[in-house]
């Protein structure tokens, strides 16, 4: 996928994120399982208070999808991109841990239960995430299924 394809996919998102919280930005193959990588208004809220929506940055990110999440190597690889699990047990907690765990999965009225209901899932089920990049980290939860995953994403981090 080009930026320009990205960019179009993200304009289109947009207009669905209007309609309702969830838009499909795109469904990757990954080792012969789609993934389908799904935005929330609540993401869209976060990047443009930051100033990211439809940057070259978030779309390279968003890009880099393409890597899915590999189980056998679920935690991040120093400079590799793709989709890596967040854990509890970093100490201290870090941005990213605050905003997916503090503000979204263990946040009443946080949107989690719609997500997780939307999907047909167990909100317990849904495995913390960030998608990274070079630049920039979005921040989500997947949802791994027997043939194909989703990956809903609802915040950003720039931050190490």
């Amino acid at each position: 996928m080009k930026l320009a394809e990205a960019k179009e996919r993200l304009s289109a998102a947009t207009a669905e994120l209007d309609k309702g919280h969830l838009a499909e930005f795109h469904v990757f193959v990954v080792a012969g399982r789609p993934l389908h990588v799904l935005l929330t208004g609540h993401l869209r809220k976060c990047a443009r208070k930051e100033r990211i929506w439809g940057s070259k940055e978030m779309l390279a990110t968003l890009k880099n999808a393409m890597y899915g999440f590999d189980p056998d190597r679920p935690r991040s690889r120093g400079g590799a991109d793709g989709i890596f699990l967040i854990d509890r047990k970093h100490r201290p907690p870090n941005a990213m841990m605050k905003k997916l765990f503090d503000r979204f999965l263990d946040k009443p009225g946080s949107g989690v239960a719609e997500i997780a209901e939307e999907l047909g899932v167990e909100v317990e089920s849904l495995l913390p995430v960030r998608l990274v990049s070079h630049d920039l980290r979005l921040l989500g939860v997947l949802s791994r299924g027997e043939t194909e995953d989703t990956l809903v994403l609802v915040d950003c981090d720039r931050g190490e």
